[in-house]
């Protein structure tokens, strides 16, 4: 006798869908996202521009942690000169924290998310 009605595959009409296995895996990877998300955040990044005339170091929370400057880079008479070299740095340990959260969270592979 033919079966009538329902879902194919029976398990309750979802055929073979777990909804509870569903929100198990999705809560590890929400705790793992936040464990790497507390790593990255513990990370410092530094960059230098001007032959290391100019150093500076961001958390992974891109808060600006240090900027060390030589003194022979200091001119009083070329002031956009220092200010272009702490913008090209900053801008530079920035990109870094985005390429580090970029290959961190790029192993979670959710369409959308990043």
């Amino acid at each position: 006798m033919a079966k009538r009605g329902g879902f194919p595959g029976g398990m309750g009409g979802f055929g073979g869908f777990n909804p509870n296995q569903l929100m198990k895996q999705a809560k590890k990877m929400q705790e793992e996202m936040e464990k790497t998300q507390e790593e990255l955040q513990e990370k410092t990044f530094t960059a230098t521009a001007g032959g290391n005339a100019v150093s500076v170091t961001v958390t992974g929370g891109k808060m600006l942690q240090e900027i060390k400057i030589q003194k022979d880079v200091v001119d009083p008479e070329d002031v956009e000169m220092l200010q272009d070299l702490i913008i090209t740095c900053v801008n530079e340990a920035l990109r870094k924290v985005d390429d580090a959260q970029n290959a961190s969270f790029g192993k979670f592979n959710i369409p959308g998310l990043m």
